[in-house]
């Protein structure tokens, strides 16, 4: 998906790298290492990317770390895009049909940044539908297996989430007040 907007293969790369492990920084040849290309590919990525203002430089000794930029004005929409076009995100749009009836799949912002849940009650994944939970599992297994984090995920009914919604249940009222990135179906529609 983020190669139909993006040509650069090696730049999705690079863009899925950072945005996917949000605050960390990689030195060069990690990057090469974990992108699977050439090293003249992704040194002129990244200077491109650093020309651009998407990316920091930082000298340390005599490498290069690099870092993405959080106050980069397309950092939400990139962040969005990754969250879609990777991980669990890809999963279950590419899943989709074997997960049943899924009217909204939605990520928490907290999530994709790797922030920690502010309480008990945080919800990582919401998927609101008639979900076929096995398959769903076994995506979000795979999902916890690749970031060693744990998942916390939610699934409803639309008529247990409309019901939720109409009486202000507190925990629906806490995900619609955060700050999510909608995988399948509309935010409006979500809120409204």
């Amino acid at each position: 998906m983020l190669e139909d907007i993006i040509i650069s293969r090696v730049r999705v790369k690079i863009l899925t790298l950072f945005l996917s492990h949000p605050g960390q920084i990689f030195h060069v040849r990690d990057i090469v290492r974990k992108v699977g290309e050439e090293i003249n590919a992704v040194r002129r990525e990244l200077a491109h990317m650093e020309k651009a203002g998407m990316l920091t430089k930082e000298q340390r000794a005599n490498r290069l770390f690099y870092a993405f930029r959080k106050d980069y004005p397309l950092y939400p929409e990139l962040l969005e895009l990754t969250a879609k076009s990777s991980g669990i995100g890809r999963d279950i749009i590419k899943n989709k049909s074997k997960l049943g009836k899924l009217r909204f799949a939605m990520l928490s912002g907290r999530y994709l940044r790797h922030l920690p849940r502010k309480g008990t009650n945080d919800v990582d994944l919401l998927i609101v539908g008639t979900v076929v939970l096995p398959e769903l599992s076994l995506l979000v297994k795979a999902e916890e297996g690749r970031h060693d984090r744990e998942i916390n995920y939610t699934v409803m009914t639309e008529e247990e989430f409309a019901f939720r919604k109409r009486r202000r249940d507190p925990f629906v009222l806490s995900v619609l007040e955060g700050s999510r990135v909608m995988i399948i179906g509309d935010e409006e529609d979500l809120v409204s």
